[in-house]
């Protein structure tokens, strides 16, 4: 059984790693928000066929979605869920997980949901990543920096023993 003191100390990531995690996370992002399109999509049309709501000036559904900030706001929504939960959780996202990373603070613990929303935040959609660039010998990425926390690479058992934790 791992304790905080097992992440403490450990490499900080660089930016591929990071990187490729972040593409991972993309994908899965992505379809969430397919999933939540498709959701939403129905919700309205249904809406519109009872008469609750109308189009107005609008040509089609589509058209009304893409104006509407309830429909914006749903997704920025659904994807810093998607981080939060993991994130505050385990401190690892699914890309996270394949690429053998750890958000954590300095002393091993997870994020407090504050930071996640600020790390999320602050990552400008993972364009702070490339702060690392700038600063090799910290290996801290903008968001890390401003939610005061790191990004560590774990040993496969580590990685193993976080993933049989979360899972149990």
């Amino acid at each position: 059984m791992s304790s905080y003191s097992d992440y403490v100390g450990l490499p900080r990531a660089g930016l591929m790693r990071r990187l490729a995690a972040w593409l991972y996370d993309l994908l899965v992002v992505i379809s969430l928000l397919m999933v939540t399109g498709f959701i939403y999509f129905g919700v309205t049309a249904l809406a519109l066929s009872m008469g609750w709501i109308n189009l107005g000036s609008y040509e089609d559904t589509a058209a009304l979605l893409s104006a509407s900030r309830g429909y914006q706001l749903c997704l920025l929504a659904v994807a810093l869920f998607f981080y939060c939960w993991f994130w505050r959780t385990s401190g690892q996202t699914i890309g996270m997980r394949a690429w053998r990373l750890r958000v954590q603070n300095t002393n091993g613990k997870r994020l407090r949901l504050a930071q996640c929303i600020i790390r999320a935040a602050s990552a400008l959609l993972g364009v702070g990543n490339f702060w690392i660039v700038f600063n090799p010998r910290t290996k801290l990425a903008l968001q890390d920096k401003i939610a005061d926390c790191e990004v560590i690479v774990m040993s496969k058992e580590l990685n193993k023993q976080l993933l049989d934790k979360t899972q149990g």
